[in-house]
């Protein structure tokens, strides 16, 4: 292998036509190129949509009460009913593996009426009644002062938490936030802490614009005694939260006298089955790219083995004087193998190089022009690099093979008539 005269050879063999070496070269170049493509780009749609689930717990559903669709013990279908405070340690009580059970109210929205005042300015807020849990359900980055704690929940603080948005509508640049009051439908909340939060818009911009509040203190404050308007459970890792909902859903209906069939009196959303999903899908546009570049790879193979095999037929009485000299059948078969593994790696290593240079400019200009929805940073891991190179070995092996193994089997006498 390490022969200069071998490499010599090989130079001079792939040099004499040079322009049937690049076409043949192309194949193997223009198969990696695409298998790079494509999964670089099933990668960038991946980004992007598993950015829509920002750094929310995957392992997590949502839960809220609707009508019944069932007459049930006596009471009428149509009947609405609300989710209580004593819910959620029935929950707790009856279905293992849960993590956490924030009950939660909320209020007010940016598409509604002004629901929060300060001074002169006024804005049109979502404002949720919380447990400190919930920031672990859907994590956040306090940005100043401290977020929600049980002592808040028992004490009824009228303490609020809120988002950069709701700091740039009712506060002026540079102004003091922690310790000042904003009052919220009339009822004043001294500001602790405020935060910031990825959200599937980037920066999240309405993301910010909420308002967090201890749990107790809104119902209070608001007058929903023990109501809970929706719910979000979060399972123990290991345990799939899409796997025991239906345990929960039936505590709910059993509490509130729901028929247990009735599929539409209590409303969910799974984020898990979601998430898998979507999980499921890229890893089946991973295997369409795997196959579609494998399959333009072996092309290009074939192409090699073949243009391998009329070397070899070039070169018969080449071969045939140096057997005749007492050259190894196995130096020969060597020779044809390096020839046939050099072409393929250098061809192979071009659409590497060429490729990741496609990435680079991909992710420049989208640096450039701002984030594209559901597509970002689109790129292929060194695994895929290193894979890529094991793949073109192999494949330099297999296109020589079999020229290499007819190059041996010529008798040295027939080679040397041969014109």
């Amino acid at each position: 292998m390490f022969n200069r005269d071998r490499w010599k050879e090989i130079l001079e063999v792939l040099t004499s036509n040079w322009f049937r070496t690049v076409l043949t070269a192309f194949g193997v170049f223009w198969g990696i190129f695409i298998l790079i493509l494509l999964l670089s780009a099933g990668k960038g749609l991946e980004n992007g949509i598993m950015q829509d689930f920002g750094d929310i717990a995957t392992n997590t559903m949502f839960m809220w009460s609707r009508s019944t669709t069932k007459p049930y013990k006596g009471l009428p279908k149509n009947r609405s009913f609300l989710f209580k405070v004593e819910d959620v340690q029935a929950i707790r009580d009856k279905v293992p593996n849960l993590r956490f059970i924030s009950p939660r109210n909320q209020l007010g929205g940016f598409n509604g009426t002004n629901n929060v005042v300060r001074g002169i300015k006024t804005g049109a807020y979502n404002v949720y009644g919380d447990y400190p849990e919930i920031s672990q359900q859907d994590p956040m980055t306090m940005t100043s002062g401290r977020f929600l704690n049980y002592n808040d929940i028992r004490e009824k603080r009228k303490i609020a938490i809120i988002g950069e948005g709701v700091r740039a509508g009712l506060y002026d640049k540079g102004e003091e936030v922690l310790g000042s009051f904003i009052k919220i439908q009339g009822v004043n909340f001294m500001v602790v802490g405020t935060y910031k939060k990825k959200s599937n818009d980037g920066d999240g911009e309405e993301a910010q614009k909420e308002i967090y509040v201890p749990f107790t203190t809104f119902s209070q404050a608001f007058n929903r005694g023990n109501d809970v308007g929706w719910m979000a459970i979060t399972a123990n890792d290991g345990t799939s939260i899409t796997s025991i909902k239906d345990k929960i859903m039936a505590v709910v209906k059993e509490n509130h006298k729901v028929h247990p069939d009735d599929q539409r009196a209590v409303g969910h959303f799974d984020l898990y089955e979601q998430f898998q999903r979507v999980q499921s899908l890229f890893g089946a546009l991973r295997f369409i790219a795997y196959f579609v570049g494998i399959l333009v790879l072996l092309s290009g193979v074939i192409g090699v083995s073949n243009i391998m095999l009329i070397v070899v037929k070039e070169r018969t009485k080449e071969i045939g004087i140096r057997r005749a000299l007492g050259e190894d059948p196995w130096s020969i078969k060597l020779q044809i193998l390096m020839e046939s593994i050099f072409l393929t790696i250098i061809s192979g290593m071009a659409g590497i190089t060429l490729g990741a240079l496609f990435i680079y400019g991909v992710n420049t200009l989208l640096d450039m022009n701002g984030p594209v929805d559901m597509f970002l940073n689109p790129s292929v891991s060194l695994g895929v690099v290193i894979g890529a190179l094991f793949i073109l070995i192999v494949s330099g092996l297999l296109a020589g093979f079999i020229p290499a193994q007819s190059a041996i089997k010529v008798r040295p006498i027939d080679a040397l008539r041969t014109e």
